[in-house]
């Protein structure tokens, strides 16, 4: 399932940007004409380059290959629903009580996250509980550190956007300034060129607040939906080899959830 909120929103606001550039009010109308204003092709480099560069000269290629990847989350439905992952692990413990931890070993082999399955192969065969709790909790922290890489590339780039937007102001400026001549009438050029020096804060306040902004939001959404979930495979197949009883075991894994979703759990299993 695809979710297009990221994408709907990044497109509904260049909408109204346009539409904002166009509309005039005096006389009321729509002045398409009023686009070519806000395009400035020395602007775009300095920004889109600037920013690029800056992001290409903080993280090593290795992190930013994986840039595609992202932006295939982005537009991704969520893939990791706790409850779902709860009531798996509750089947797991009631087949565990009736037949031994052995038994689990072929539902592990049924799971497609490769984190299940490793967490319930761990226990069936019978590692120290201590160990797996580090081994899986050792995995968790190098994926919070995975996810924090990766929403820092998009961070860094809405950060820089609009430094390199006020770098592409300055340069304007400078230019102005130095080619003005009131002798010459270049007071009339003014207006034009200060137009021009601002473009560039334009862009740069595009792309932080619309582009990447947007994105390493979801970014983090999505790492705090999979981070939920993971922390419930390691308390629930501890909870597994500790004997815990199903029910007890159900009742401290909704615990990890927020109430709106703790509500909608039992009003399902009613």
């Amino acid at each position: 399932m695809k979710d297009i909120s990221t994408v709907a929103g990044i497109l509904a606001g260049f909408a109204l940007i346009v539409f904002a550039m166009v509309f005039s009010t005096d006389p009321i109308g729509i002045n398409i004409g009023a686009v070519k204003n806000f395009v400035d092709p020395a602007s775009i480099f300095i920004v889109i380059g600037g920013v690029f560069a800056s992001v290409f000269a903080s993280y090593p290629i290795s992190t930013l290959k994986k840039m595609p990847k992202h932006l295939k989350i982005v537009v991704s439905g969520n893939r990791y629903e706790p409850v779902e992952y709860i009531n798996t692990l509750v089947e797991f413990s009631q087949i565990a009580r009736k037949n031994g931890l052995l038994a689990l070993e072929e539902k592990a082999n049924q799971q497609e996250d490769p984190f299940f399955k490793q967490s319930i192969m761990l226990i069936v065969d019978a590692t120290d509980p201590e160990k797996v709790k580090t081994m899986l909790e050792n995995d968790l922290e190098k994926l919070a550190t995975r996810h924090e890489d990766a929403v820092g590339i998009y961070e860094k780039a809405s950060a820089m956007a609009p430094a390199f937007g006020m770098i592409g102001t300055l340069v304007g400026l400078v230019n102005m300034l130095k080619n003005m001549s009131m002798d010459a009438g270049g007071s009339s050029t003014i207006g034009k060129d200060m137009g021009t020096a601002l473009i560039t804060t334009f862009y740069g306040c595009i792309l932080a607040n619309l582009i990447f902004g947007p994105i390493a939001m979801k970014l983090k959404v999505r790492s705090d939906e999979e981070y939920l979930c993971k922390e419930i495979i390691i308390a629930g197949v501890l909870s597994i080899q500790s004997g815990e009883t199903p029910k007890f075991m159900e009742e401290k894994l909704i615990s990890f959830l927020e109430q709106s979703e703790r509500e909608k759990a039992m009003a399902e299993k009613d």
